[in-house]
């Protein structure tokens, strides 16, 4: 329920109104607007060149609608912009007022229209580094070594000072923060908000990423990258995407008799994901520089397999509390911060919903280590390349059954031409192709 005179009073409040959306690949575009014409964004929207936005529309029917969405509105901290200024997420419509097929906030809310009986709750852990450009090169702003998992004062000063000015803008966009904490890489961050439905936390995912850049930028004159390897020898940043799934008020993957406490319907959910993995990861792992966090030794997934409280398998089940029905869920760690939020989570959900529809098991439990389980060699690898990924992509269509194929062939097109861009630029390391490419993304 939108809470007008909430509305009204923010309008009051300030001189503009910063309106964004997700493009195909998940870059965020948006433009402002006057306060005194807000209203009108928001009710009848405001048109745009949709044959600018790479894949959304050709030249000659180009005209499109960005319409706020006034649920979303928050204020942004007025050091950002240097006056006050509120911020909203929109959807896209044609010309004619047609819900725009390539908007990919539509496509989420239509994915969920598929399931009507159940409700996803989902959350993520966003990672990021915050770096500088020195006469070195490309650093973190941290001159550290080792890990600094939950460092705190003196070592993270300026990290721990950025993250609170961070949560507060969060908070000021309608993003409820529950806690913050320096990551094992030097200048590494997260920030954990709470989880909700897709369409929200696709949302908070983009104001995260907004807000996380505005507020390095400006204030501290740092970059901050959800670049997923920046450096080939510090870890790579995550997007750890968590699902329990609910109908009638019931968490349908708790059962306190199974094993982790998952229920058959949770194990079958997880067996969709591991048998749909390496399609997967042509959107929840979405870009060249994604292979090179996907190695072993960093934490990141490269077998698909499941198993309890171990973070070196593609699918965890948290061991904290293990006899809380409410909170009982799944982890799945291989995407990275550059994906379409929208896309990875419907494309995540169609793969689980397809394991419960087929009941597919997902196989015994890993409790090793997989970088060093002699058993490795029975399990799925994952893609080694962005090519490979989309592939698979090729053969299973899961991604194409949860983006719609028109969506799916036009992304499909998108990241083919990223992969051949790169090809001219292809090494081992990171390539300076990679950093021009992706680190302010």
């Amino acid at each position: 329920m939108v809470d007008f005179e909430l509305v009204k009073s923010v309008l009051k409040r300030v001189d503009y109104v910063l309106l964004i959306f997700s493009d195909l690949v998940g870059g965020i575009r948006g433009r402002m607007v006057s306060s005194k014409y807000a209203l009108k964004a928001f009710v009848e929207g405001v048109g745009f060149d949709g044959s600018s936005v790479p894949g959304f529309s050709s030249i000659e029917e180009s005209d499109l609608v960005m319409r706020g969405d006034l649920t979303t509105l928050g204020l942004l901290p007025e050091y950002v912009y240097g006056r006050p200024v509120a911020i909203a997420v929109c959807n896209i419509f044609d010309a004619v007022g047609n819900v725009f097929p390539f908007d990919s906030r539509g496509v989420c809310r239509r994915w969920l229209g598929r399931f009507k009986d159940y409700f996803f709750r989902v959350a993520a852990e966003v990672e990021f580094y915050l770096v500088r450009w020195t006469s070195n090169g490309l650093e973190p702003v941290e001159h550290v070594v080792g890990n600094q998992y939950f460092t705190v004062l003196p070592n993270s000063v300026w990290t721990e000072r950025f993250r609170l000015d961070f949560c507060d803008a969060l908070r000021g966009v309608g993003v409820i923060v529950e806690r913050e904490g320096h990551e094992v890489g030097a200048g590494q961050n997260e920030i954990t908000f709470k989880y909700a439905g897709p369409v929200g936390l696709g949302d908070h995912i983009l104001y995260y990423r907004f807000l996380a850049k505005s507020v390095a930028a400006v204030k501290y004159g740092w970059i901050a990258t959800f670049m997923p390897k920046p450096w080939i020898d510090l870890p790579g940043n995550g997007m750890h995407i968590h699902v329990s799934l609910f109908a009638g008020g019931k968490n349908l993957f708790y059962d306190p008799s199974g094993y982790a406490g998952l229920s058959q319907v949770g194990r079958y959910f997880v067996g969709g994901l591991i048998d749909h993995a390496r399609a997967l990861c042509a959107v929840v792992a979405p870009t060249v520089n994604s292979y090179k966090r996907l190695v072993p030794k960093f934490e990141a997934p490269v077998y698909a397999c499941w198993g309890w409280g171990n973070r070196s398998v593609m699918v965890r089940i948290p061991k904290y509390f293990a006899g809380d029905g409410d909170k009982k869920r799944i982890e799945f760690r291989c995407p990275d911060p550059l994906c379409n939020p929208y896309f990875a989570l419907v494309s995540i959900l169609e793969a689980g919903m397809d394991g419960i529809k087929r009941r597919i098991d997902p196989g015994d439990p890993v409790n090793d280590n997989v970088y060093n389980c002699s058993g490795k060699k029975n399990l799925l690898r994952l893609p080694k390349s962005l090519f490979e990924a989309l592939e698979e992509w090729k053969s299973d269509e899961v991604c194409v059954k949860a983006l719609g194929r028109e969506v799916a062939e036009k992304y499909l097109e998108l990241k083919m031409a990223e992969w051949k861009a790169y090809k001219k630029h292809k090494g081992a390391k990171i390539t300076s192709w990679e950093h021009k490419y992706y680190l302010y993304m």
